[in-house]
């Protein structure tokens, strides 16, 4: 099943075709670190009949897991590996047992780090734990399904992937044109690099690119590993470019870019926090992760890190929402 939250807690409801092949690009907005949250899909016309063994049910978390996979940009191969790999590990159920303590839609092992059991028992949680763990994997998109299900599951049984390869197809064929509603709650964040929580694919993507810029040196002027490492605004270009969103260069033209977040909003993960003065020159600039935490290439002398994000007091000048 896919897990709901109640009314009263709900942030914002959306209700978006999802566009599948054929080169259409459709979009979600989703919470993907947040078990509270997840996409519904509703299969369009009899689709039952066009897969054999596979019900609406089931059908419906494929269309889960092939959104999950459009909106992070995994291409086509990456969506098929993950239907094989779903449909393996549970028959496109989402089964709340498994091998140990393995559960939900591609059996996912709390005791292993995927999560707690109400995120992976969260469809949309769990294809996107699937598909961060196969976009880790090197070379995956020149390896057979088999093989790159294999990558990531590491299985006992390393070649029962292979035989839903064709299969794999039918089904996404069949959930073409399915309609999905997204739920979002507030994602408040964790401010851990090691268990993300994010509003959607870009800030995620974003996020994850810059945990991983940590311990790199300030530079001034700065872009990347490339010229030794990043000031504070070369590191939020860098990682919104990760994500796809062309950011200006400086803290001050990044600021003005907005979308601005307004005064007493809460800020979400993937935000943008300035400091300095808007109308002459904004100095500086980090990336909100939560729990009042952000990661900024802060000065010379110093290393790109984890640090509070209103440390800076009365100098802090607000925030823009680049994913929004």
């Amino acid at each position: 099943m896919i897990l709901k939250v109640g009314a009263a807690a709900l942030a914002l409801i959306l209700f978006i075709p999802l566009l599948i092949g054929n080169g259409v690009s459709g979009t979600i907005s989703a919470v993907f670190g947040s078990s509270t949250s997840s996409l519904d899909c509703v299969l369009t016309g009899d689709t039952s009949a066009r897969v054999a063994g596979y019900g609406p049910a089931q059908l419906a978390n494929a269309a889960t897991i092939v959104a999950v996979g459009r909106q992070m940009n995994v291409p086509e191969h990456g969506w098929l590996v993950a239907l094989a790999t779903a449909m393996q590990e549970s028959t496109l159920n989402n089964l709340d047992h498994g091998d140990r303590d393995s559960l939900g839609l591609f059996q996912q092992r709390p005791s292993q780090g995927w999560g707690t059991p109400a995120q992976i028992m969260n469809p949309t949680y769990a294809a996107t734990q699937f598909y961060q763990h196969l976009l880790a994997v090197p070379g995956w998109q020149q390896m057979s399904i088999n093989d790159a299900a294999q990558a990531v599951q590491r299985s006992r049984t390393p070649s029962a992937y292979a035989k839903h390869e064709h299969t794999a197809r039918a089904v996404l064929a069949a959930v073409h044109g399915a309609t999905c509603t997204a739920t979002t709650s507030e994602v408040v964040g964790t401010g851990d690099c090691n268990a993300i929580q994010a509003p959607n694919p870009a800030t995620l993507a974003a996020i994850n690119y810059a945990c991983g810029q940590r311990g790199l040196p300030y530079v001034w002027g700065g872009d990347g590993p490339q010229e030794g490492g990043f000031d504070c605004s070369g590191l939020t270009k860098a990682a919104y470019a990760a994500a796809g969103i062309t950011l200006p260069r400086t803290a001050h033209t990044q600021f003005h870019a907005g979308p601005r977040v307004p005064d007493g909003q809460p800020l979400l993960p993937g935000d943008l926090v300035f400091y300095g003065n808007p109308n002459t020159k904004i100095r500086h600039v980090g990336l909100y992760i939560g729990g009042g935490l952000m990661i900024d290439a802060p000065d010379r002398g110093q290393v790109v890190k984890i640090q509070p994000y209103r440390h800076r007091g009365d100098d802090y000048a607000g925030a823009t929402r680049p994913a929004n």
